[in-house]
Protein backbone atom coordinates (compact mmCIF):
# COMPACT_ATOMS: atom_id res chain seq x y z
CA UNK A 1 0.00 0.00 0.00
CA UNK A 2 1.25 3.41 -1.02
CA UNK A 3 1.61 6.15 1.59
CA UNK A 4 -0.80 9.00 1.09
CA UNK A 5 -1.19 12.70 1.91
CA UNK A 6 -4.89 13.60 1.88
CA UNK A 7 -4.74 17.28 2.75
CA UNK A 8 -2.44 20.16 3.68
CA UNK A 9 -4.04 23.27 5.16
CA UNK A 10 -2.89 26.66 6.43
CA UNK A 11 -4.93 28.33 9.14
CA UNK A 12 -4.71 31.38 11.36
CA UNK A 13 -5.43 30.74 15.04
CA UNK A 14 -5.21 33.18 17.89
CA UNK A 15 -7.13 32.25 20.99
CA UNK A 16 -8.96 35.21 22.46
CA UNK A 17 -8.98 37.04 19.12
CA UNK A 18 -10.77 34.44 17.01
CA UNK A 19 -13.57 32.08 17.94
CA UNK A 20 -12.22 29.27 15.74
CA UNK A 21 -9.14 28.81 13.55
CA UNK A 22 -9.77 30.27 10.08
CA UNK A 23 -8.60 28.66 6.83
CA UNK A 24 -6.12 30.59 4.70
CA UNK A 25 -5.27 28.01 2.00
CA UNK A 26 -5.74 24.31 1.40
CA UNK A 27 -4.82 21.53 -1.04
CA UNK A 28 -6.36 18.06 -1.00
CA UNK A 29 -5.83 14.78 -2.83
CA UNK A 30 -8.97 12.69 -2.51
CA UNK A 31 -8.13 10.17 -5.22
CA UNK A 32 -8.01 7.31 -2.69
CA UNK A 33 -11.73 7.80 -1.95
CA UNK A 34 -14.61 6.61 -4.11
CA UNK A 35 -16.24 9.32 -6.22
CA UNK A 36 -19.32 9.59 -3.98
CA UNK A 37 -17.24 9.73 -0.78
CA UNK A 38 -15.07 12.64 -1.88
CA UNK A 39 -17.17 15.57 -0.72
CA UNK A 40 -17.58 13.95 2.71
CA UNK A 41 -13.83 13.23 2.87
CA UNK A 42 -13.04 16.87 1.95
CA UNK A 43 -15.34 18.11 4.71
CA UNK A 44 -13.70 15.80 7.24
CA UNK A 45 -10.23 17.05 6.30
CA UNK A 46 -11.47 20.56 7.03
CA UNK A 47 -13.24 19.58 10.25
CA UNK A 48 -10.38 17.54 11.71
CA UNK A 49 -7.74 20.12 10.71
CA UNK A 50 -9.65 22.93 12.43
CA UNK A 51 -10.44 20.79 15.49
CA UNK A 52 -6.83 19.73 16.06
CA UNK A 53 -5.15 23.07 15.32
CA UNK A 54 -7.49 24.73 17.82
CA UNK A 55 -6.04 22.41 20.46
CA UNK A 56 -2.38 22.88 19.50
CA UNK A 57 -0.51 25.31 21.79
CA UNK A 58 1.42 28.15 20.17
CA UNK A 59 4.96 27.20 19.23
CA UNK A 60 4.15 23.48 19.43
CA UNK A 61 3.76 20.55 17.06
CA UNK A 62 1.59 17.55 17.60
CA UNK A 63 0.73 14.29 15.91
CA UNK A 64 -2.76 12.89 16.46
CA UNK A 65 -3.94 9.46 15.40
CA UNK A 66 -7.56 9.08 14.35
CA UNK A 67 -9.23 6.14 12.60
CA UNK A 68 -6.02 4.89 10.97
CA UNK A 69 -5.06 8.37 9.75
CA UNK A 70 -2.52 10.74 11.23
CA UNK A 71 -3.06 14.46 11.62
CA UNK A 72 0.07 16.55 12.14
CA UNK A 73 -0.29 20.13 13.26
CA UNK A 74 2.21 22.93 13.85
CA UNK A 75 1.13 26.30 15.26
CA UNK A 76 3.76 29.04 15.12
CA UNK A 77 3.98 31.64 17.87
CA UNK A 78 2.69 34.29 15.42
CA UNK A 79 -0.60 32.40 14.95
CA UNK A 80 0.14 30.82 11.55
CA UNK A 81 -0.68 27.12 11.62
CA UNK A 82 -0.34 24.23 9.20
CA UNK A 83 -1.98 20.80 9.29
CA UNK A 84 -1.28 17.67 7.25
CA UNK A 85 -3.78 14.80 7.15
CA UNK A 86 -2.20 11.58 5.89
CA UNK A 87 -2.45 7.85 6.31
CA UNK A 88 -0.71 6.37 9.32
CA UNK A 89 2.33 5.28 7.31
CA UNK A 90 3.49 8.72 6.16
CA UNK A 91 6.75 9.56 8.02
CA UNK A 92 6.47 12.10 10.81
CA UNK A 93 9.73 13.93 10.27
CA UNK A 94 8.97 14.37 6.57
CA UNK A 95 5.48 15.70 7.37
CA UNK A 96 6.75 18.39 9.71
CA UNK A 97 9.62 19.31 7.39
CA UNK A 98 7.17 19.88 4.54
CA UNK A 99 4.81 21.91 6.74
CA UNK A 100 7.61 24.07 8.09
CA UNK A 101 9.07 24.81 4.65
CA UNK A 102 5.65 25.67 3.21
CA UNK A 103 4.76 27.87 6.18
CA UNK A 104 8.00 29.85 5.85
CA UNK A 105 7.32 30.45 2.15
CA UNK A 106 3.69 31.34 2.80
CA UNK A 107 4.53 33.74 5.63
CA UNK A 108 7.09 35.51 3.43
CA UNK A 109 4.82 35.73 0.39
CA UNK A 110 1.72 36.78 2.35
CA UNK A 111 3.46 38.98 4.94
CA UNK A 112 1.02 41.51 6.39
CA UNK A 113 -1.95 39.91 4.60
CA UNK A 114 -2.71 36.63 6.36
CA UNK A 115 -2.65 38.29 9.80
CA UNK A 116 -5.73 40.33 8.82
CA UNK A 117 -7.88 37.34 7.78
CA UNK A 118 -10.93 36.91 10.05
CA UNK A 119 -12.92 34.24 8.21
CA UNK A 120 -12.26 31.21 6.00
CA UNK A 121 -10.69 32.28 2.74
CA UNK A 122 -8.74 30.73 -0.15
CA UNK A 123 -5.44 32.49 -0.70
CA UNK A 124 -3.83 31.28 -3.93
CA UNK A 125 -0.51 29.66 -3.01
CA UNK A 126 0.84 27.46 -5.86
CA UNK A 127 3.63 25.79 -3.78
CA UNK A 128 0.89 24.11 -1.76
CA UNK A 129 -0.70 22.57 -4.86
CA UNK A 130 2.73 21.44 -6.06
CA UNK A 131 3.65 19.97 -2.66
CA UNK A 132 0.60 17.73 -2.36
CA UNK A 133 1.46 16.15 -5.71
CA UNK A 134 5.26 15.97 -5.38
CA UNK A 135 5.45 14.83 -1.76
CA UNK A 136 3.05 11.91 -2.12
CA UNK A 137 6.43 10.19 -2.42
CA UNK A 138 8.12 11.08 0.90
CA UNK A 139 11.61 10.41 -0.51
CA UNK A 140 11.15 13.53 -2.67
CA UNK A 141 11.29 15.53 0.56
CA UNK A 142 14.64 14.07 1.67
CA UNK A 143 16.54 17.28 0.99
CA UNK A 144 14.23 19.51 3.02
CA UNK A 145 14.05 16.89 5.77
CA UNK A 146 17.83 17.11 6.21
CA UNK A 147 17.67 20.91 6.36
CA UNK A 148 14.93 20.74 8.99
CA UNK A 149 16.83 18.33 11.24
CA UNK A 150 17.97 21.11 13.58
CA UNK A 151 14.39 22.19 14.04
CA UNK A 152 13.41 18.66 15.03
CA UNK A 153 15.93 18.72 17.82
CA UNK A 154 14.55 21.93 19.30
CA UNK A 155 10.81 21.37 19.01
CA UNK A 156 9.49 18.09 20.33
CA UNK A 157 6.33 16.54 18.92
CA UNK A 158 3.43 15.79 21.24
CA UNK A 159 1.81 12.45 20.35
CA UNK A 160 -1.85 12.05 21.16
CA UNK A 161 -4.96 10.18 20.21
CA UNK A 162 -8.06 12.21 19.41
CA UNK A 163 -9.51 11.17 22.79
CA UNK A 164 -6.44 12.48 24.67
CA UNK A 165 -6.60 15.72 22.74
CA UNK A 166 -10.19 16.63 23.48
CA UNK A 167 -11.06 18.20 26.80
CA UNK A 168 -12.60 15.90 29.38
CA UNK A 169 -16.30 15.26 28.70
CA UNK A 170 -15.92 16.47 25.08
CA UNK A 171 -16.60 13.71 22.61
CA UNK A 172 -15.74 13.86 18.92
CA UNK A 173 -19.38 12.98 18.18
CA UNK A 174 -20.60 16.19 19.82
CA UNK A 175 -18.03 18.26 17.88
CA UNK A 176 -19.20 16.57 14.67
CA UNK A 177 -22.80 17.43 15.59
CA UNK A 178 -21.97 21.14 16.11
CA UNK A 179 -19.56 21.50 13.19
CA UNK A 180 -20.36 23.92 10.38
CA UNK A 181 -17.70 22.22 8.21
CA UNK A 182 -19.86 19.13 7.78
CA UNK A 183 -23.11 18.77 5.87
CA UNK A 184 -26.06 16.91 7.42
CA UNK A 185 -25.28 14.03 5.07
CA UNK A 186 -21.64 13.88 6.23
CA UNK A 187 -22.74 13.90 9.87
CA UNK A 188 -25.03 10.94 9.18
CA UNK A 189 -22.24 9.17 7.34
CA UNK A 190 -19.87 9.74 10.27
CA UNK A 191 -22.41 8.43 12.78
CA UNK A 192 -23.10 5.23 10.88
CA UNK A 193 -19.41 4.72 10.05
CA UNK A 194 -18.40 5.32 13.67
CA UNK A 195 -20.86 2.65 14.76
CA UNK A 196 -19.15 0.23 12.39
CA UNK A 197 -15.74 1.65 13.36
CA UNK A 198 -14.69 2.48 9.83
CA UNK A 199 -15.04 6.19 9.27
CA UNK A 200 -12.75 7.91 6.84
CA UNK A 201 -10.02 5.29 6.80
CA UNK A 202 -8.06 5.20 3.55
CA UNK A 203 -8.07 1.71 2.20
Amino acid sequence: KRMKIIGISFLRWEEGRLEEPVFLAQATDLSSFGFFERSTAAQFVKFISRTILKRTPKGKRQSVIHEGNTVRAHLRSDGLGAVMVSDGEYPERVSFSILNKLMEEFATQQQGKWQAVLQDTKIAFPPLDTAIVEYQDPTKADKITKIQKDLDDTIGVMHKTIENLLERDVKLNSLVERSTDLSAQSKLFYKSAAEHNKCCVIS
